[in-house]
């Protein structure tokens, strides 16, 4: 039997679930904004950590700081897991996983001692950047996004496919054009050129030399301009199609990015 005070603690939880996990009400904005300013603090701090000027004078400062962040991100961490209904599911996530990728490395400092090896300790601390990933946990335009991506899957494909045949063909030309003696030493070595010319890099490392040779790099240059816009196109026709979804998030596996009339969760099946 259902207890007041199992009411009271479910009413709780779920509060604190919708201001974690939505940002629907004033309160869940509210906490998606300090979320954000606590996310970007941290790593404008760790970059400021890699630069030894930097390091050497405010060293003391920034581990102060980072140490602050992280507490306030293992608390964060617990009560995401508190609040959902099954909160292995949730560790198990995608976000979850970086959640606990954004504290660990900083709790592992402490038994890493000075007799490790110092780029191992960087290294480590080096993912606290992963962070950086919760931002698109709080934008639903990157669900838009990725879905747009999925759908346009198909076309992106064919269209990478007729690309890279592209390149085979162009090296294969411009290697018996220049040759040997102008730095294509081999086909692999002309679609090497093709790729960086039809990408408008340019490193200027392999060029043509030959009058024939020019004008075929002249006519790839053109046409790697009108190649950059037709993936563009295809992936905004496919977010034209797109509808907005809301922030309502699971109580099971905290995903959201679910339709306004969405009855049940699209990843785990629980009721919304």
């Amino acid at each position: 039997m259902t207890t007041s005070n199992d009411l009271s603690a479910m009413s709780r939880r779920e509060r604190w679930h919708t201001i974690i996990f939505e940002a629907d009400t004033a309160e869940g904005r509210a906490f998606d904004a300090l979320l954000l300013i606590a996310i970007g603090a941290s790593v404008v701090a760790v970059c400021l950590e890699s630069i030894a000027d930097v390091r050497a004078v405010w060293g003391a400062e920034l581990r102060t700081f980072e140490w602050i962040v992280t507490i306030l991100f293992s608390v964060e961490y617990i009560v995401r897991l508190a609040v959902v209904r099954k909160p292995l599911r949730y560790a198990g996530s995608f976000y979850g996983v970086v959640d606990l990728l954004a504290v660990l490395p900083t709790y592992l400092s402490l038994f890493l001692g000075p007799l490790q090896p110092l780029l191992l300790v960087r290294a480590i601390r080096l993912m606290r950047v992963f962070r950086i990933f919760k931002v698109l946990q709080m934008v639903s335009e990157s669900r838009m996004l990725l879905q747009a991506l999925k759908a346009s899957r198909a076309k992106l494909t064919v269209f990478l496919g007729s690309v890279l045949t592209l390149v085979l063909l162009i090296g294969t030309v411009m290697y018996l054009v220049e040759g040997d003696n102008h730095g294509f030493t081999s086909i692999p070595q002309a679609c090497y050129w093709s790729v960086v010319t039809m990408t408008t890099v340019g490193y200027g490392d392999v060029v043509p030399q030959t009058g024939l040779g020019k004008l075929l790099a002249s006519l790839v240059m053109v046409m790697g301009y009108a190649l950059i816009a037709v993936p563009t196109g295809i992936v905004t026709v496919e977010l034209s199609r797109r509808t907005s979804a809301n922030t309502q998030s699971c109580p099971d596996c905290g995903r959201d990015g679910h339709d306004d009339a969405a009855v049940f969760c699209m990843y785990c099946g629980a009721g919304l």
